[in-house]
């Protein structure tokens, strides 16, 4: 994960059934950067990100990843490369952590019946173990999904996701239903892969997880509002035509906080 890359969007144009959910969308994500997502309820957030893994086939323009349309890359690349997290990711709750993030490797010797694609190896072992660590999720590896907390299971989702030791790792609303302790887990987590080199674009909906992004991309029915640093997006004009509310803007060492006004 040392090599630059950059995953975008190119006047992109998706349909969620008849309604033109993305239009004209082009904005550029790069690798060693947390990008956020933000915008109000059906901006076109969760599409826009499923169209940057190929999991919704545009109507028009194109995703690159690197210097290739996503469209050239093959399915196993395309997975080996691109790690999505589903808003309500769904995890086997009588599996033991480890084997859950073992899924991420796309190979081994599960009990259930999974045919492996190929043997396992010692850069899979590798890998399951560093996304453990990098998790905090080593210390209860060996429980069943279903003894843990809500917090739990998400780290454990992003373990699962870390363990393909992608270049990016796109994900929808990580932090929702998490209380703030647990949100601000995850981040630190996702902050940790950032400085490993990792592409991190996450949606969100808390607009302070927001301001602590490299970059955010501010959509609005359906299009690009604006999009640059946190300073440059999050600003009371910009939140006022996205979300219809006022703001003020404060900051706490370097900090910037979003308070609504009244």
């Amino acid at each position: 994960m040392t090599e630059s890359v950059s995953l975008t969007a190119q006047g992109l144009h998706v349909r969620a059934g008849a309604f033109p959910a993305v239009q004209g969308v082009s904005v550029r994500f790069e690798s060693g950067q947390f990008s956020a997502v933000i915008g109000p309820n059906g901006a076109g957030k969760s599409t826009l990100l499923r169209a940057l893994t190929g999991l919704s086939t545009p109507h028009s323009g194109e995703v690159r990843f690197g210097n290739r349309p996503l469209t050239d890359w093959s399915r196993p690349e395309r997975s080996r490369a691109l790690a999505y997290l589903a808003q309500h990711e769904a995890l086997p709750t009588e599996t033991r952590v480890r084997d859950v993030v073992a899924l991420g490797r796309g190979a081994g010797h599960w009990k259930w019946g999974l045919i492996p694609a190929r043997p396992w190896t010692e850069q899979d072992e590798a890998a399951v173990h560093r996304a453990l660590e990098r998790t905090d999720t080593l210390k209860f590896a060996a429980r069943r999904v279903a003894e843990l907390s809500g917090g739990e299971r998400q780290r454990v989702a992003l373990a699962r996701a870390l363990a393909a030791r992608p270049q990016f790792l796109l994900l929808d609303e990580p932090t929702n239903h998490l209380d703030l302790a647990y949100a601000l887990e995850v981040i630190r987590y996702v902050r940790g892969e950032v400085a490993a080199g990792l592409g991190v674009v996450a949606v969100l909906h808390d607009l302070n997880l927001a301001a602590r992004a490299d970059f955010v991309a501010l959509l609005c029915r359906g299009q690009v509002l604006a999009q640059g640093t946190p300073r440059e997006v999050l600003t009371p004009p910009n939140l006022q035509a996205a979300y219809g509310i006022e703001v003020r803007l404060l900051e706490d060492q370097e900090q910037l906080i979003v308070v609504p006004v009244g």
